[in-house]
């Protein structure tokens, strides 16, 4: 993503999830940019922001969750306060995320250690993990 390479569109997961984006939770205000992130979705529940997320499944969840507290973590360094929810549709439920002192601490090591493989000239050689079967870039690795 640093580099500009976009995932490839057609794949199955990326349709679903665009389906997904776009069906569920109708009330709330849909895709909202703010710096140089995207947040599924944006609503108030007694007069909290909420930020959530919307995932096909949730199978992924250590991945989802840092992605809302990401989200969340720059919003508190903007001055604003929110909360986080990952939903998940297929499954009929809700997950709260928390923005607490250790998961800060475990984005800020996330960050760092994204802007240590974006500073390197090369990529680091792929290694083949669960996530490879369904992600969107696996051609870029594999190919």
């Amino acid at each position: 993503m640093s580099r500009q390479i976009v995932a490839d569109q057609q794949n199955e997961n990326m349709e679903w999830g665009r389906y997904l984006h776009e069906n569920a939770y109708a009330r709330d205000k849909k895709e909202v940019a703010w710096d140089s992130i995207k947040m599924d979705t944006l609503s108030k529940r007694q007069g909290e922001l909420v930020v959530a997320e919307v995932k096909k499944t949730s199978s992924y969840l250590k991945s989802a969750k840092m992605q809302v507290l990401f989200y969340l973590y720059n919003l508190k360094l903007a001055g604003v306060d929110a909360v986080g929810e990952l939903r998940f549709p297929e499954e009929k439920r809700r997950e709260e995320v928390e923005l607490d002192a250790a998961a800060e601490l475990e984005i800020q090591e996330a960050v760092r250690n994204i802007r240590y493989i974006m500073a390197q000239e090369l990529p680091p050689e792929p290694v083949k993990i669960k996530f490879c079967g369904k992600c969107a870039y696996q051609e870029l690795c594999w190919a």
